[in-house]
């Protein structure tokens, strides 16, 4: 049985492709306590912090556990706040490149590994009233980097390079070659 350690409604999507079964448990940590100046580093501690908080209450269980940031210029964008945070974010996302990082950890009995994918976006020039209409969809006030790039978000992206899935919040196709390596079998694929 997989537990995914997040209250992320994508990130469940995207797992249960490959764990129909999955249940999810949402992780009782203080963030904030949580620190690297390595955001990379950040996003695997982050995961980890979570995974081991399931783990620890759900022994018999397998535990994945995620977390994503945005970096714009060293800066490092989480959840806003509230509305007038996101807006902020999103000006200053406006016309620039930033990488959306994602660190992953997999907890399978007494074994955890942990890593980390890193995508690059760029976003077209974003105007008062695009800034103002999106943030009152209220999409972005639960994403890192005040933006979902499978919802409306979506028309803001001018370029990608790497997975797409990362961006939306889990990287897919690494995480799959994660478990191979390391002979972790997927039910549904039978392989």
């Amino acid at each position: 049985m997989f537990v995914l350690a997040s209250k992320s409604p994508r990130r469940l999507e995207l797992l249960k492709q490959f764990f129909p079964e999955i249940e999810v448990i949402a992780p009782e940590i203080d963030e904030s306590k949580i620190t690297s100046k390595n955001p990379a580093n950040l996003v695997m501690k982050l995961s980890q912090a979570k995974g081991r908080d399931v783990i620890v209450k759900h022994k018999k269980d397998n535990v994945i556990a995620a977390d994503t940031v945005v970096v714009l210029e060293n800066e490092v964008l989480g959840k806003p706040k509230d509305k007038a945070d996101a807006g902020r974010m999103l000006e200053k996302l406006s016309g620039k490149k930033h990488k959306v990082i994602t660190g992953v950890s997999v907890f399978i009995k007494d074994f955890c590994f942990s890593f980390y994918e890193e995508t690059e976006v760029e976003f077209y020039p974003l105007n008062e009233d695009e800034i103002k209409w999106y943030v009152e969809t209220e999409e972005p006030l639960d994403k890192a980097g005040a933006y979902g790039i499978q919802g409306y978000g979506k028309i803001f992206v001018k370029s990608i390079n790497g997975d797409y899935f990362n961006v939306v919040g889990f990287p897919v196709a690494k995480f799959y070659h994660k478990l191979k390596k390391n002979k972790i079998k997927i039910p549904i694929l039978n392989l």
